[in-house]
């Protein structure tokens, strides 16, 4: 008797396996495409805020001469995911958005800081 509920158990075992797989699956690649859709409606705020990051993390480094560190501080809410790079040598503060934005800001001692002429393709503006 109990030879006979080995296969089908196994059966529902394998069965079971590939339901979870393609429900992780699918879970996974909603997810990937909720987070691409938010990226793509938030695109040009992102442009925006890196652009803003940049400069003030240039003003704060150069003029300010203090560590890049304690730039973070001058930051608005909401910019908690801007990160900064900084080359001494050029005086060049870059600040982006891994993968979705990135501006960069040269300090100039006549100028101040200039942002980087825009090479990227120009948001659709709706």
């Amino acid at each position: 008797m109990s030879l006979r509920i080995m296969p089908a158990t196994i059966e529902w075992a394998a069965m079971m396996a590939r339901r979870i797989g393609l429900g992780v699956a699918a879970l996974l690649i909603m997810a990937v495409a909720g987070g691409w859709f938010y990226i793509d409606q938030r695109r040009a705020q992102l442009e925006l805020g890196v652009g803003y990051g940049a400069r003030v993390a240039c003003a704060c480094r150069y003029i300010g001469n203090r560590p890049l560190g304690q730039c973070y501080k001058d930051f608005e809410p909401g910019m908690e995911v801007i990160q900064l790079a900084d080359d001494p040598a050029t005086k060049t503060v870059t600040a982006s958005v891994p993968l979705v934005a990135s501006r960069s800001v040269t300090f100039d001692p006549v100028l101040g800081c200039q942002a980087a002429p825009f090479r990227g393709t120009p948001l659709k503006v709706h």
